[in-house]
């Protein structure tokens, strides 16, 4: 990952969001998406250029930009009409954005568009995280890596945060999935949680 002075910044073409820019980078706000706390909190995270991702949850294509200044590809996943015309624009003035609006939970219907990918990356506000996660681990090759931003109070609000956390650990253990590391995303994002898991297995 770059950072300038300390702060998180991405080589691409500004004015995305109106975010500041700073010696020709822009500024990726931890307070403004997950993956940007989760590299402040976890200094050693980073994205490489040779790698291609499945972004579910893609919204307004915010945090989506920013990932695509640093890897090869993106297959940007959104479900919801309105943030999905934000995305396409944003789609629009980077080539290797592709936005696709379909279901997160029925990757089926976007099957054909998407090809073997290295990390997934799940931002989804809904109960079944977990299942999500596991639905889509056929796009995703052995030794690749899910990053899984859990939001516990999506998942269930009657339950406290940290067990919300642990059945979700269990959930995707059970699917066959090696847990590499664990962190809470505050002060940047309350009750939110990052999950990276590895996929050993076909299964």
């Amino acid at each position: 990952m770059i950072r300038i002075e300390g702060i998180l910044v991405s080589k691409g073409q500004g004015g995305v969001y109106s975010e500041k820019m700073i010696k020709g980078h822009r500024v990726w706000d931890p307070y403004r998406s997950k993956f940007a706390a989760l590299a402040m909190i976890r200094k050693d995270v980073d994205l490489l250029p040779s790698q291609k991702v499945l972004y579910l949850g893609a919204a307004n294509g915010t945090t989506v930009s920013h990932f695509a200044d640093y890897v090869e590809c993106v297959y940007a996943v959104e479900f919801a009409p309105r943030p999905m015309q934000d995305l396409i624009v944003v789609a629009g003035r980077r080539k290797n954005i592709i936005p696709i609006m379909g279901d997160a939970t029925r990757p089926e219907e976007y099957a054909p568009f998407v090809e073997e990918v290295d990390l997934i990356y799940q931002d989804v506000a809904q109960p079944n995280q977990a299942e999500i996660a596991i639905a889509n681990l056929p796009f995703l090759k052995l030794g690749g890596e899910v990053i899984l931003m859990l939001k516990t109070r999506s998942v269930d609000v009657t339950l406290v945060p940290k067990d919300v956390f642990e059945n979700t650990l269990a959930e995707l253990e059970d699917a066959g999935l090696i847990i590499k590391d664990t962190c809470w995303l505050e002060p940047y994002h309350h009750d939110h949680a990052c999950i990276i898991c590895e996929k050993v297995s076909k299964n």
